[in-house]
Parts: structure tokens; C-alpha cells; sequence
């Protein structure tokens, strides 16, 4: 990970780079604030010439807010000859028409010719003036172009930090090619359509039941204006959890998961693992917790786990073979058929060890009793659901041979 913030005393890491020359600065807190402004976008090197309030200066050291190492290295200069004899690319920052034969540039422009004459193992320099007038004509005469920002001409004065800060930023920007320091983490994938279908039938279902959709003659333009909502958003599938199970919650005017809430699979499989535990030894009659459970997992069912029994109840290859959550024994398989004596498990993209281990004892005890188990993987369901459905067909056709 990228260190960030202000460390005091630590060298500014950067590579060739322009030299900022500060002609005849007035203030200490200036050439500080300046210097913090070289630090941020990786300028180094420091010449100042004739500092009207001498040099060193403890308040350009206070200023400076970290960028000690810059203060401390500043070269003193007499005249602003002296300061670039050895620059062989010099600009000069100003934001009044001095009436020279001369390019004149913006900071953008500028940044690219410095990086050219830099590549080629030149010197650059940029000359900044004094707070309160700025450069001589002569002192503009001694360099090759001149920058100037394009700001409010009534209004065109800057301070001469904000002034290093710009030129530094567009340097840092074109010797960076403007890549940002950091992104945003994306901490769940994309959703698939299929879970987005999955929750956009289940708010639609939900607006039915409260006659929102009207008049009828409006109904699919507003569902359509309701899509794309929610397609512009781009969501992640953690996204439409939390939008699914917020739908629930609202519909069925119940609070937290253990009442109409949304577990994702690795819960789900935790709470099978207690309970299982807990009912160890209990003859099945006696357990009143795995029904409860079971009916736990109907109302809160994950979103792949919601897409299967969709597709279990719709497609004619199923209908009527299957039941979801309900007890085998001490044991609630995701999915079950009696008849064929089949169980459906679903595992999820990052099953942990724990919820594994508690799979795969689950399916020991259900082989034990004559069930054949089908593990289904989570991310074919939600992203190639034809080719969980075609696995799941041939395990019947096995448990029915």
C-alpha cells in the first residue's frame, strides 16, 4: 500500500525534475509554504535569491509543514544570473504582458517542454518574483519562455506558493501521466444479471402488492424507468443483498435476519453448523430447532440459492421434484428430492474452512443414508445458470438409474 500524508524531515522522493527559483522572496512563510507545495508534487531542488529577510529563517522552516529537507537544501544565489547559469531550458512566471518576443505558454504546455529538455539530460529552471511585484522586465528577459496561468484578469495576482503549487501540480500530472496515488477497492464482484432479475421480480411483486404500478396503462414504463435505475448503478452483488433483503424487510415489516433479513451463504452454513452440533444425539421428531432453522433459511435465502429455485420451480426438467431448506434428519440440504433421494449444495465463492468441514460432514451423514449430493457451485448459478441446471439434470438421471 502507498504511504500518504506529511512526514517531517523526510527527503522528497522524486527524479529529474525542474529547479524553483524564488527571485528576492519577502516573506520566510512564503518560501516555507512554497517549499510544502514543492514537496507535494515532487520538486526538490530550492534556489533563492536575495531573500529580503536573510537566510536561514525559522519561519520558513514552520511553514514548510514537513518539507524540511527542501528548506534545508536551498541554494543562495545573489542575482537571478547566477542562480541559472547552469539551466539550459529557463521560464519565467508572470501573469502581466511584458511585451517580449517570446513563447508564451501555460502550465500545461510548459510541463511537456520540461519534460522534453529534461529526457535529454538538460536543465530546467522556472523563475517565480516577488510577492508584491512579481519579475523585472529584466528579469523576464533572462528567460527562453514565459508561463503564465490563465485566471480572472481583473483578479490575476497569486500568492507565490499557489503559484509553485500550480506549475508543480502540472508537472507531477504530465511526469506521472496522471496516475492517481490511489482507487477505490471494489470489495464485491459485479452482479450478474441473474441476481439483479432475481431482485428486480421481487421489488416489481412488491410494488403489485401495494398498487404502486398505475394506472395500468403507465405499469411498464415505469418498471422500465425502474431498471434502469438500477442498471446505471452499476451494482455489486453485495450491493443487491443489501437491496434485497432491505425489500423484504420493508415488505414483510420485520427487523434482522433471524426474521426476514438476508444471510449470505457462509451464515447460512454457520448456522447449520451450530445447529447441527446443538442437535447431535436427538432423534429427528425432537427437532424442534432444525424446523425452526429451516424455516430461518426459506425466508432469508441467498441470492443464488433464490435464482435455483426459480429456475427449479419454472423449468419443466424439475417442477415438482425438488424442496428448499427443508430437514433431512438433523441435516438441511439447500435443496432436496425424496423421491430421488438427492441432495443440492451450493457452495460459495469463498467458502471458508470452517463452513467446508461443515459441508463436507454434512455430506458424509447424508451419504451414510443413502442420498447422492451434487455440489453446485455459487458462481455458475449467478453467471452460467444453463450449465448448473444441465449438472444438476445429470445427477438425476444418475440417482434415477
Amino acid at each position: 500500500m502507498t504511504e500518504s500524508g506529511t512526514k517531517p524531515g523526510k527527503a522528497v522522493v522524486s527524479g529529474p525534475a525542474p529547479i524553483v527559483v524564488l527571485v528576492e522572496p519577502q516573506l520566510g512563510q512564503n518560501i516555507g509554504m512554497a517549499a510544502r507545495a514543492m514537496g507535494n508534487f515532487g520538486l526538490s531542488q530550492l534556489r533563492i535569491v536575495n531573500p529580503r529577510d536573510g537566510w536561514p529563517n525559522i519561519h520558513a522552516l514552520r511553514a514548510a509543514s514537513g518539507a524540511d529537507a527542501i528548506i534545508n537544501g536551498a541554494q543562495l544565489f545573489e542575482t537571478p544570473q547566477s542562480a541559472i547559469a547552469d539551466c539550459s531550458l529557463v521560464f519565467a512566471t508572470t501573469a502581466r504582458a511584458h511585451d517580449q518576443a517570446k513563447p508564451v505558454q501555460a502550465p500545461e504546455q510548459a510541463a511537456q517542454a520540461m519534460a522534453g529538455e529534461i529526457a535529454a539530460e538538460g536543465k530546467v529552471a522556472i523563475l517565480f518574483g516577488r510577492e508584491r511585484w512579481g519579475l523585472t522586465n529584466e528579469e523576464v528577459a533572462l528567460a527562453d519562455r514565459i508561463i503564465t496561468f490563465p485566471v480572472v484578469p481583473e483578479f490575476a495576482s497569486l500568492n507565490l506558493a499557489q503559484a509553485v503549487l500550480l506549475m508543480g501540480y502540472e508537472w507531477f500530472k504530465h511526469a506521472r501521466d496522471g496516475v492517481l496515488p490511489f482507487a477505490t477497492n471494489e470489495r464485491s464482484q459485479r452482479a450478474a444479471k441473474a441476481q439483479m432479475q432475481a431482485f428486480f421480480e421481487t421489488l416489481v411483486a412488491e410494488l403489485d402488492r401495494v398498487e404502486f404500478l398505475r394506472p395500468p396503462e403507465k405499469r411498464d414504463t415505469m418498471i422500465v424507468n425502474l431498471r434502469n435505475i438500477f442498471t446505471r448503478m452499476e451494482p455489486t452483488q453485495q450491493d443487491m443483498q443489501t437491496l434485497h433483503g432491505a425489500i423484504k424487510a420493508i415488505a414483510e415489516g420485520r427487523k434482522g435476519p433471524a426474521r426476514g433479513g438476508v444471510l449470505d451463504s457462509d451464515e447460512a452454513m454457520r448456522l447449520r453448523a451450530l445447529l447441527a452440533k446443538d442437535g447431535s444425539g436427538r432423534m429427528p421428531a425432537e427437532q424442534g430447532p432444525v424446523r425452526g432453522l429451516a424455516r430461518l433459511l426459506r425466508r432469508n435465502t441467498s441470492d443464488a440459492e433464490r435464482v435455483l429455485w426459480k429456475a427449479l420451480t419454472k423449468d419443466r426438467r424439475f417442477a415438482g421434484q425438488f424442496k428448499r431448506q427443508t430437514p433431512v434428519g438433523r441435516q438441511i440440504p439447500d435443496f432436496v428430492s425424496f423421491p430421488l433421494r438427492l441432495a443440492i449444495e451450493l457452495v460459495g465463492v469463498n467458502e471458508t474452512d470452517e463452513v467446508a468441514k461443515d459441508r463436507s460432514e454434512r455430506r458424509q451423514w447424508l451419504e451414510a443414508r443413502g442420498y447422492r449430493v451434487a455440489d453446485i457451485a455459487e458462481a455458475d448459478v449467478q453467471t452460467d445458470l444453463e450449465r448448473a441446471l444441465a449438472a444438476i439434470e445429470q445427477r438425476m438421471a444418475h440417482a434415477a438409474s
